[in-house]
């Protein structure tokens, strides 16, 4: 074991500190049964699998996670068979039934706007409810977080991100930035390395979820097969069928009371299939910033119409024209957006227009 650092407080990660697992010198299953796990059940005894669910609260969060993200019918299914190894892990238990403790590092691959940070959200509540982690909150961090731009930097930096997400998920967004073959100087690989230790020594006390586009984060795990072997679950999020988009768009308006007159339904459907087509698309997210822009249009229109007397509905209402105002009907296919009055090419850094 490694010495204890000069500061009292100041203790490598990995090694117990007085009050956790491990300290003191006996195996970390037989603290947890001394710290208060049920006792042992007799070999004949029954256990209910439905109160098991109901006591973690498992159901109530995938149907929570079922509601909030449309489609994604492999995520979700993934999600739900990890749910159901942990119940059965911790029915296991109850009999004294000897396993380790399932691996839950995992990998979320797909475009930006596919419900990555949404699932990893969920994922932290039903290990929270589960008992595999103490606060069940989410540490969202980027390269920028994690290493540091000089000698000295990226330690302390990686180290204090760390101890934020202890007890909870660690959601790295676009990890293989933290890696630059190009650069022998860059500092990321340190960052890499203190990550795989926290992941090997720590996996009872964080999870950690890398996520990015697929084809990135797989040269990612080539380059660095130490991070590829500790990920137990890779979860790829498919991109959004366009009626899947629509759903989602009408599940925004419902949220922020909002409506589409018929008109406009199908003039936002028309504006999806375009905006499909171009360049920085990002499914969830692009129907939100566009819808943001319909918004936007509707109070314009609505304020310089002099002389009207305004109903309920007319403030609830989205026209088709708060749609079609969009640049996304005047760009040639295929081609850039125009340079709006600033000189951007697009109304935001997604192209919404």
């Amino acid at each position: 074991m490694a010495q204890e650092d000069d500061e009292p407080k100041s203790r490598p990660f990995g090694i117990p500190t007085p009050g956790q697992r491990g300290y003191g010198g006996k195996p970390a299953e037989e603290e947890e049964e001394e710290a208060g796990q049920p006792d042992r059940l007799p070999d004949d005894a029954t256990v209910d699998v439905d109160a098991e669910k109901k006591e973690t609260h498992a159901d109530e969060i995938l149907a929570r996670l079922d509601t909030e993200l449309v489609g994604l019918k492999p995520v979700k299914t993934r999600i739900k068979e990890i749910s159901d190894l942990l119940v059965v892990d911790r029915l296991r238990r109850r009999f004294g039934i000897g396993s380790t403790r399932p691996t839950l590092h995992m990998s979320f691959t797909g475009s930006p706007g596919t419900g990555k940070t949404t699932v990893a959200l969920r994922m932290a509540e039903l290990l929270k409810g589960m008992g595999y982690l103490a606060k069940g909150h989410l540490v969202n961090v980027t390269r920028d977080d994690l290493v540091g731009q000089y000698i000295g930097h990226t330690a302390p930096k990686t180290r204090e991100v760390l101890k934020r997400a202890m007890g909870g998920v660690l959601f790295i967004d676009e990890a293989y930035y933290l890696y630059r073959q190009e650069n022998e100087r860059d500092y990321g690989q340190e960052a890499i390395e203190i990550l795989l230790q926290i992941m090997e020594n720590n996996r009872e006390d964080m999870v950690v979820v890398l996520a990015g586009y697929k084809d990135r984060m797989n040269v990612f795990f080539q380059s660095n097969p130490g991070m590829g072997s500790r990920i137990a679950h890779h979860i790829d999020f498919p991109d959004y069928e366009l009626d899947e988009l629509m759903q989602i768009g009408q599940l925004m308006l419902d949220q922020q009371q909002y409506k589409f007159s018929e008109e406009a339904e199908a003039a936002f459907r028309d504006y999806l299939e375009r905006r499909m087509k171009q360049p920085r698309f990002a499914n969830a997210r692009s129907v939100r910033n566009a819808l943001e822009r319909a918004r936007l249009r509707q109070a314009s229109r609505i304020v310089n119409t002099t002389g009207r007397q305004l109903t309920k509905a007319d403030l609830l209402r989205i026209e088709a024209d708060d749609i079609r105002q969009s640049r996304v009907f005047s760009d040639e296919e295929d081609g850039p957006a125009p340079a709006d009055s600033n000189g951007d090419e697009t109304g935001d850094e997604n192209g919404e227009g």
